[in-house]
């Protein structure tokens, strides 16, 4: 034996013609598919291939629900913006309501408050009245009040004399005599005689002499009568001092040039020329 009979041979086996055979075939089949695809790939890529995806659209109906869902929705929120406005306002109305009953209550309250004093002082008035009748009533019994000469001067501080000749007559001069005779008394704010008066309560009781009823105050006895001029003033008429029916002070005119007044607590009732203190306006009644 050789020497190297052990040793594998490197050289490939032999193949058998048949092997061999069906490999050619084989590797022409492939050949022939490789040149035919060839051919076909050149020939492809003369014209490019175009792919179309096709991909889902929403058709007109659906685009139109959705629309109008999206209408409702803004119709909705606007709806809810305007109740919430219109509560508001119905809130803020009911709150301002709120506010004008009570003050209106208030109000109310305050003019039945005022109404009741009203009642009350007109009801003291009238007593005061009724009283006054009842003085004055006795007083006439013992007929007081004196009858003064035209040119007689008052006992008053300050009283003045008058100088002219009076011309009352008749009521008039009943009322100049009663007012003179009460020259000196005092001055008490709401009396009316017969020791002491204020201004309105004075010149009342002088016209019940000749049975006359004037209102109790000032500012109604500034209307009582007609309106005179102060250069054509008679004796009897009633001056005023103040506005007609806003007068604060009244007082009788009893020729001359001098009237009589309840004047205030430091002179009482007192006689004076009119430039001592000029009157306003004055009134006549009789």
């Amino acid at each position: 034996m050789s020497h190297t009979a052990h040793i594998r041979s490197h050289r490939k086996p032999r193949r058998s013609a048949s092997t061999l055979a069906v490999r050619a075939g084989v590797a022409g089949g492939v050949l022939s598919t490789l040149a035919v695809a060839g051919a076909s790939g050149s020939a492809n890529a003369a014209e490019p291939v175009t792919q179309t995806l096709e991909l889902p659209t929403l058709t007109a109906d659906l685009a139109a629900q959705a629309a109008q869902s999206a209408d409702a929705t803004e119709q909705a929120a606007a709806n809810y913006q305007l109740q919430a406005e219109r509560d508001a306002a119905a809130a803020k109305a009911a709150k301002k309501a709120e506010a004008d009953l009570a003050e209106a209550k208030k109000k109310a309250a305050e003019a039945k408050k005022k109404a009741e004093e009203e009642a009350r002082r007109e009801a003291a008035a009238r007593a005061s009245r009724t009283a006054e009748r009842t003085t004055l009533s006795a007083s006439a019994d013992t007929g007081t009040g004196t009858v003064l000469g035209d040119s007689g001067t008052g006992t008053g501080a300050g009283t003045g004399t008058d100088t002219g000749a009076s011309t009352a007559t008749g009521s008039a001069a009943t009322i100049v005599n009663f007012v003179r005779a009460q020259v000196g008394k005092a001055y008490v704010p709401g009396a009316t005689g017969p020791s002491a008066y204020d201004c309105s309560g004075l010149v009342q009781t002088a016209f019940r002499q000749i049975n006359v009823s004037l209102p109790r105050v000032s500012q109604d006895q500034s209307t009582a009568g007609t309106q005179v001029s102060l250069s054509n003033l008679q004796p009897g008429d009633i001056l005023y001092w103040g506005s007609a029916g806003s007068a604060y002070h009244v007082g009788v005119y009893v020729g001359g040039g001098m009237f009589v007044g309840a004047q205030n607590s430091s002179t009482g009732v007192v006689e004076r020329p009119l430039s001592y203190d000029p009157p306003t306006g004055a009134v006549r009644v009789l």
